[in-house]
């Protein structure tokens, strides 16, 4: 059986810099990611693209990427990881949502659209964001799916 698990995050690391999320990943994401997972992960700065990252070296996870409009349209960092990882066929999917207009609207709905495939979301944010984050919203849109939900404050 295929354990399916959305991860979401702040894209404002701040004092946990990329290197130091490893640590978290490894408590947090290693115990769900043996080769029966699937890891759906936006494709924005921050936890999205190091977590992406993270499970791609460390793991034989599945992991599709989902982004609110295109690949093209996220920032220059994550694509070059994106486009790395497709290179060397790490990826099971990118999904490429469509949206005409890159914004909260968009990005909740890339957000509902992974909860939505997936068993189990695991948030990571950031240590003093509100509760109106975008880390939050995907939380609070899990719970009241009633998805499992690990939240993992950075």
């Amino acid at each position: 059986m295929e354990r399916s698990v959305a991860i979401t995050g702040t894209r404002s690391i701040g004092d946990a810099p990329v290197d130091g999320l490893a640590d978290a990943f490894e408590a947090y994401l290693r115990p769900f990611a043996d080769a029966s997972a699937h890891f759906y992960v936006g494709g924005a700065s921050g936890v999205d693209t190091a977590a992406l990252q993270w499970l791609a070296a460390g793991t034989t996870a599945a992991l599709t990427v989902v982004v609110p409009c295109r690949i093209v349209d996220q920032p220059a960092g994550s694509i070059e990881v994106i486009d790395r990882l497709r290179g060397e066929d790490r990826l099971a999917d990118v999904v490429e949502m469509g949206a005409t207009l890159l914004g909260k609207a968009a990005y909740h709905a890339r957000n509902r659209w992974m909860v939505d495939h997936a068993g189990l979301v695991i948030g990571f944010p950031r240590g003093d964001e509100s509760s109106g984050g975008g880390t939050w919203y995907t939380l609070g849109y899990a719970a009241e799916q009633g998805k499992a939900r690990l939240v993992v404050p950075l």
